[in-house]
């Protein structure tokens, strides 16, 4: 069987979730399929069986909706002779649906994030946003199975899109590469590289690792950052901001926060992994402050390092974090107009302040709980099951 994957990250052009997805779910499924991948940010020499798009020139300064659509009929295009077609997020997912219906083959897609549900994409894209919100409920409607990443995504895909038959809805979890994601063999070496990215691995650490966008909470952390012990360190492994505005706000809370405590050490950039696994090893408690989280492979990849995780009791989040066992979830009461904001924005912070100051407060309590949390992760979230899931929602398609 042929199945072409289609996304808009793929290496090594990777930002987010969705495209560490991508890679673990391409690199399982070759062992029993012929998979094709597409992608985004131009050709990828040198790597079998990818396929890689540029915008189309003629459209170089139009909206981003607009130039996502354009290389979305390429790929269409470039799809043909596929058995099957699989898309992942809404830069892909027009080209999926119209793949499937030009070629004759079933359209499947994964949710890992809702249109609707992030609204203040609108600041990114304009009048775009009113276009990839169009393309993903076109893509959602005509598809032959729609994979969810947890089974609070499937119930927002109910609610949102209500003519979804609930039937085609599957959950099948994220999954992470353990091989890739386990405490550094060589420990002093891993205490180096932290030490030469600003931390200290003699202090307790909170660390959060995600793009600065709204959906990841990253303004309400770093006011509950201001309540933490004096002793704990701030790591933010945060880059690639949405916009100016959010990129602005972060940087003032930064600064104030700065003013008035030591310890915060900002990473601008997406760090090699082998640099992000060390920081993780180095810390203390891992935090997932995020308003709106389908999953968070971030979090599993916290997990698998030993770290207990503080996240938010939203989405897929108490899915993954097993509260009081592998860490704690943060209580939160949200508006039900899309944009997933805390209806009392100071109980969230304080609350968030109370959690990881309780899980900092008790190194040996935290060690337990970051033991637990790999343990779970290799219990529930291997990419061999999630493969295997994923290939049985293809054959009851085909």
């Amino acid at each position: 069987m042929r199945v072409d994957l289609l996304t808009r990250e793929y290496p090594p052009h990777v930002y987010g979730g969705a495209g560490v997805h991508v890679v673990g779910l391409s690199r399982v499924l070759r062992a029993t399929l012929d998979v094709r991948v597409h992608c985004f940010d131009g050709p990828r020499p040198g790597q079998v069986g990818v396929t890689g798009y540029d915008e189309p020139a003629d459209l170089a300064g139009a909206n981003a909706a607009v130039r996502t659509l354009g290389v979305d009929l390429a790929m269409v295009e470039g799809t043909r002779g596929t058995d099957l077609v699989h898309s992942h997020t809404w830069y892909a997912n027009l080209a999926g649906h119209l793949a499937g219906l030009l070629h004759g083959v079933p359209h499947v897609l994964t949710a890992h994030s809702l249109e609707p549900l992030r609204p203040w994409k609108a600041e990114q894209l304009g009048g775009g946003y009113a276009l990839s919100s169009w393309a993903e409920r076109t893509a959602y409607e005509g598809a032959a199975a729609v994979i969810a990443v947890s089974g609070g995504m499937r119930d927002d895909i109910l609610r949102v899109y209500p003519q979804v038959d609930p039937a085609k809805v599957h959950v099948v979890h994220n999954g992470i590469d353990l091989a890739d994601w386990q405490r550094p063999a060589d420990a002093e070496s891993a205490r180096a590289t932290a030490r030469a990215l600003g931390v200290d691995p003699t202090r307790p650490a909170v660390v959060f690792v995600g793009r600065i966008t709204r959906q990841k909470g990253l303004p309400y952390l770093l006011r509950a950052a201001e309540s933490l012990p004096d002793e704990v360190q701030l790591v933010l492994c945060a880059g690639a901001p949405d916009t100016p505005e959010i990129l602005a706000e972060v940087t003032g809370l930064v600064e104030r926060l700065r003013e008035r405590r030591s310890g915060v050490v900002w990473i601008d950039r997406m760090l090699p992994r082998d640099e992000l696994v060390a920081v993780l090893a180095a810390s203390t408690v891992f935090v997932c402050p995020s308003v709106y989280e389908p999953l968070g492979i971030v979090n599993l990849e916290a997990m698998a390092v030993g770290l207990p995780v503080v996240g938010t009791a939203t989405g897929g989040i108490p899915e993954v974090v097993d509260d009081g066992v592998t860490g704690r979830l943060v209580p939160i009461e949200q508006l039900q107009d899309g944009t997933g904001t805390p209806t009392d924005p100071e109980r969230f912070v304080a609350d968030l302040a109370a959690a990881l100051t309780e899980v900092v407060s008790d190194g040996s309590r935290a060690a337990a709980w970051g033991a637990a949390a790999r343990r779970r992760v290799e219990e529930h979230f291997t990419w061999g099951a999630i493969g295997e899931r994923t290939a049985a929602v293809y054959r009851s398609v085909a």
